[in-house]
């Protein structure tokens, strides 16, 4: 084995492709898989030399995108967690993808540094192709970088440093707010962002084009030419003029122009639900409830359960009414296959709740409602709209579903049609709470709370007066909470 100085282009070649082992000032390489034994001539670098201790490179693995489970194919990277050069541990987070029914973190399987990312933020990856390269860490080979010579290492650590610098300066924007923007020649840079971590809206993007359109006021030196008092000429009379014609009012250009997007994500499987359910032939029901001592009853009770961290609404109150219910029409806690041929009795009333997220319409499901009291069912709500914020729903808590609600009244409204998510049978949604004339037993005109309900069941199998005895019992448990202590397990 003999020893050389290291040129500069030399040095990376090896850098590029593993092969080279750095020792003190000298190179050991590697050709065609045997160690050459490079001449003994001195080949300066700029008369610098080396002063590094051992570095050896590892292995490089590609790791793959694994199976996530139900059946998906593709996924959208949402977010990257590390970056090229990054070190990660077995189980350290590497991303975050977005198939069409939750959001997956993506954990290492290997210890080593990030040598490549395959794909950039929003864009489709494969399952079982490549997501990144990872540089396999040693225990027989540890890498313990020694300062070269500041001028030798300057050219390299700055290309690496304005890399980073891109890359904390990127603005977080979805392609569409990108588009916007370039539309209109505006820096994403110089947008005040409103949106979560910072990111820009496309409200921010129309508010900034506004502030640009909008006039400037007046300084106080203008107000104090504007108000001087101009010297009194006399002017001699003239003829009147002709009226002015009306001005040309400029025909109005919006803001951006029209741009295409794929379907994907959340939205890509409310396309292949809603279809499916089209061809349901559906039977509708609506009523409205005096929620009156309801809402008495839950002013008793807030204090407590806020004092413990826990935001309670009417919701948890409702969804156990609905298991109460269900426990007496079981046929309503059912599925059907697709050609409705079988019919299964669930056991476990997992009731789904609607929820509004910024990645589109979710419904995640409270789990064996039966066997939880109304504080658990609370807790567990939180939970859910908590993760449904951040866009962390997992495919279990997405999924199982028996019984569906969708609180529409929380944005506005009174009755709907709702649309039945099969394989399930029936669905309602709550219309918001209002207070209303409503005449009592003695005929006296007084002062309720009224929450109006739309039913919407599957008619094949659900019959109309099945729907409206659940529905009248479910309103007995509402209008009459004590009710629902006799039943309660």
């Amino acid at each position: 084995m003999a020893s050389s100085l290291v040129s500069r282009s030399l040095y990376r070649k090896c850098l590029q492709q593993s092969r080279c082992v750095i020792q003190g000032r000298h190179l050991r390489t590697c050709v065609n898989r045997k160690w050459a034994r490079p001449s003994l001539e001195r080949a300066l670098w700029n008369s610098k030399w080396f002063h590094s201790s051992t570095v050896v490179f590892g292995d490089i693995e590609q790791f793959n995108l694994s199976d996530i489970g139900e059946g998906i194919r593709e996924v959208h990277i949402k977010e990257w967690f590390v970056n090229v050069g990054d070190h990660v541990n077995q189980f350290d987070s590497i991303c975050e993808v977005q198939s069409d029914k939750a959001s997956v973190t993506i954990t290492s399987r290997y210890d080593g540094h990030i040598r490549r990312l395959y794909y950039d933020v929003d864009d489709v990856a494969l399952v079982g192709k490549p997501l990144v390269d990872i540089e396999l860490s040693s225990g027989s080979a540890s890498s313990s970088s020694e300062s070269v010579d500041s001028d030798s290492t300057s050219s390299s650590d700055d290309e690496y440093g304005v890399g980073q610098k891109m890359k904390s300066q990127a603005v977080l924007a979805t392609p569409a707010v990108r588009r916007l923007a370039m539309e209109n020649k505006i820096d994403l840079r110089n947008v005040p962002a409103t949106g979560k971590d910072g990111r820009v809206l496309k409200e921010d993007i129309l508010s900034f084009i506004k502030d640009q359109e909008t006039p400037k006021a007046p300084s106080p030196a203008d107000k104090a030419a504007s108000a001087a008092p101009s010297p009194v000429q006399k002017t001699p009379p003239q003829k009147p003029s002709p009226l002015p014609m009306p001005a040309k009012r400029e025909a109005t250009i919006p803001v951006g122009k029209d741009h295409t997007e794929v379907i994907k994500g959340i939205r890509k499987a409310m396309v292949k639900t809603m279809t499916e359910a089209a061809h349901i032939p559906t039977f509708g029901y609506n009523d409205e409830i005096d929620m009156t001592r309801l809402v008495e009853l839950r002013r008793d009770i807030k204090g407590v359960t806020e004092s413990a961290g826990v935001r309670f609404s009417y919701m948890p109150i409702i969804v156990k009414a609905v298991s109460l219910a269900l426990t007496e029409f079981p046929i309503l806690n059912s599925i059907v296959d697709a050609n409705c041929e079988n019919i299964t009795y669930k056991a476990a009333h997992n009731i789904g709740i609607a929820m509004d997220t910024p990645e589109g319409l979710v419904v995640p499901s409270v789990k064996n409602v039966q066997t939880l009291s109304i504080y658990d069912i609370a807790v567990e709500l939180n939970r859910m709209q908590t993760l449904g914020a951040a866009g962390k729903l997992t495919n279990a808590e997405l999924t199982g579903g028996t019984f569906s609600l969708s609180n529409i009244g929380v944005i506005g409204g009174t009755y709907a049609r709702p649309v039945i998510l099969p394989p399930e049978v029936a669905i309602g949604a709550l219309g918001k709470l209002q207070r209303l004339p409503r005449f009592d037993d003695k005929g006296n005109v007084v002062s309720k709370e009224i929450m109006c309900v739309s039913w919407s069941a599957d008619h094949r199998i659900i019959e109309g007066a099945t729907m409206a005895r659940f529905s009248n019992l479910w309103k007995s448990y509402l209008e009459n909470p004590g009710l629902m202590l006799l039943y309660m397990r």
